[in-house]
């Protein structure tokens, strides 16, 4: 188990890193398939593991650059506001929509990036 575990974590960290984000993406169905987390602690576990994950990406692939902080510090602000409300309503939300939903952000990305 730990194995799979550590090579799910692997696999989230290696798409994060390359594209800057989707780790989450990864997690969330792993997470489902390898543990034995109950639906409602999945997304909730997926962020503790990518908080740390998205610090690691950012200090090496800001290695040697500078980094844009006046352009990120708008989206730094509505991502911190977002992940506020999220924390708060989430656990309003029936897991099987913030499923369907993850589904369907996820189908919407692959399409955008297929078609630009």
């Amino acid at each position: 188990m730990l194995l799979k575990t550590a090579l799910a974590g692997a696999a989230a960290g290696l798409v994060n890193g390359l594209f800057g984000a989707g780790g989450g993406m990864i997690l969330v169905p792993l997470l489902s398939f390898l543990t034995e987390l109950e639906d409602q602690e999945v997304f909730p576990a997926s962020v503790s593991i990518m908080l740390p994950m998205c610090v690691v990406s950012l200090a090496v692939s800001s290695m040697g650059r500078g980094l844009p902080w006046a352009d990120a510090l708008p989206y730094l602000i509505g991502s911190a506001l977002g992940g506020i409300l999220a924390g708060l309503w989430g656990r309003k939300i029936p897991t099987v929509w913030l499923h369907r939903g993850l589904g369907l952000l996820i189908l919407w990305g692959g399409v955008q990036y297929l078609w630009p």
